[in-house]
């Protein structure tokens, strides 16, 4: 019997993993799910995985009329993953077809009596391009959609998923001379300063990374340090800090900069990054509810933890692993958070509070009931190259969408407001 492809079976695996376990892609990526595969192996699986859930909802549109009745998750998953293949990375089907029968008959007696199911219905998908491009946009799901149509209406929603469906370009911050950057790597110039590639390879490859020259951050990910802006020289405590984008923007301003995270692993990516760069930062592993400064910040830069739900675009997996009930919590958290640490602001310095969700309860909430427990702050409304008028709301906070900049790519949705301690 011939062997299962291994990109393949693991991906299988996550995508698995996923959906019926409810684990994200990183935590079982970190959990050793793809350990003992090449690196390209690697990248294939998590690419197969990721592009699969993506496109999930599409490939069960479908395969619904070639199903009398669905079948095992296990079969379910292989059968979604060769739908995409085929359909969406148009590989051949013969390959597809015979790898996924080959996975089938080796994953057990369970599914081994599904190959002959699995070769009927894929010979039939691999036809189905017609019906493929008609399967719309997949939706959030209903506890995410209903607080997003509640927003922001329900056009808005339906360009937020377009979005999500279109999936995420790669985004570089330089330290220095982004035109010349452009032109180098062949990028998109942003209007507020990032670089967006073309096409996505391997990251390491590209000229300029060895040398520390730029690093991956999502355009919309880059805004909250241009917001702070301290000046050289400033003490700047950057708060939940890893993996580190915005730490290396303030450093890259001169500022002194701390960077604290409740994550040691995750800190570890960040030290590796200040080394490649050659920026510096102080890096403290600790738990910000319990830790306390020395002397206050002249800026302080809190990126909470929060839903995520502005980066469903690179992260296809997250509406299957989160709910309503899971991110309750994390408002609370949230404001505990922005008190304790404005508790560590020097009067007349600043503090950007941003999280990446779509969710108001998560952003212009929490700054209006910031300012109503805290008499001696005002907001500082946004004065940044590239921004548009009608990003900015009516607290002077800046709310970004995936559906922003639809025809460059779109942009992680984000929430971020500047607030200016009296002195």
């Amino acid at each position: 019997m011939a062997r299962p492809d291994p990109a393949r079976f693991a991906a299988l695996g996550l995508i698995i993993g996923v959906t019926e376990d409810h684990e994200s892609l990183s935590e079982q990526i970190g959990q050793d799910a793809l350990d003992g595969l090449e690196p390209a192996q690697r990248a294939r699986a998590q690419r197969l995985a990721t592009t699969t859930l993506r496109h999930l909802a599409r490939a069960d549109g479908v395969l619904k009329p070639h199903l009398r009745r669905k079948p095992s998750a296990d079969i379910m998953a292989l059968l979604r993953l060769a739908t995409v293949e085929l359909l969406e990375e148009h590989q051949a089907p013969h390959g597809v077809v015979d790898a996924a029968v080959t996975l089938a008959k080796s994953a057990g007696p369970k599914t081994s009596s599904f190959s002959g199911l699995v070769n009927a219905v894929l010979r039939k998908v691999s036809v189905e391009t017609e019906a493929w491009a008609k399967q719309p946009a997949p939706e959030m799901p209903g506890w995410l959609r209903g607080r997003v149509m509640a927003a922001y209406g329900k056009r808005a929603a339906q360009t937020m998923e377009a979005a999500h469906l279109a999936g995420a370009p790669l985004d570089l911050s330089v330290k220095s001379d982004a035109p010349k950057w452009a032109e180098t790597l062949g990028a998109e110039l942003l209007p507020t300063g990032s670089l967006r590639l073309p096409a996505q390879g391997k990251i390491t490859d590209l000229t300029g990374f060895e040398t520390g020259d730029w690093w991956v951050q999502d355009a919309a990910a880059a805004l909250p340090a241009k917001l702070l802006a301290p000046a050289p020289g400033a003490q700047v405590l950057d708060l939940c800090a890893a993996p580190g984008g915005k730490t290396l923007q303030l450093a890259a301003t001169g500022a002194q900069v701390t960077a604290l995270d409740i994550s040691g692993p995750r800190l570890e990516r960040l030290v590796e990054n200040l080394e490649r760069t050659g920026l510096e930062a102080e890096i403290i592993a600790a738990d910000a509810l319990n830790w306390q400064p020395d002397a206050p910040y002249d800026a302080i830069l809190l990126d909470a933890p929060c839903s995520a739900t502005g980066t469903i675009r690179r992260h296809p997996d997250l509406p299957f692993v989160k709910n309503g009930a899971s991110i309750k919590p994390l408002f609370a958290l949230q404001a505990d958070l922005l008190d304790r640490a404005l508790s560590w602001l020097k009067p007349g310095g600043a503090l950007v509070y941003a999280t990446c969700s779509l969710l108001p309860e998560e952003g212009e909430a929490q700054i209006k009931a910031a300012l109503e427990r805290h008499a001696d702050l005002i907001v500082t409304p946004p004065d940044l190259p590239g921004i548009e008028p009608d990003w900015i709301t009516p607290e002077g906070g800046l709310r970004l969408r995936p559906d922003f900049w639809a025809d460059r790519g779109g942009m992680d949705g984000f929430y971020m407001a500047r607030l200016q301690r009296l002195a």
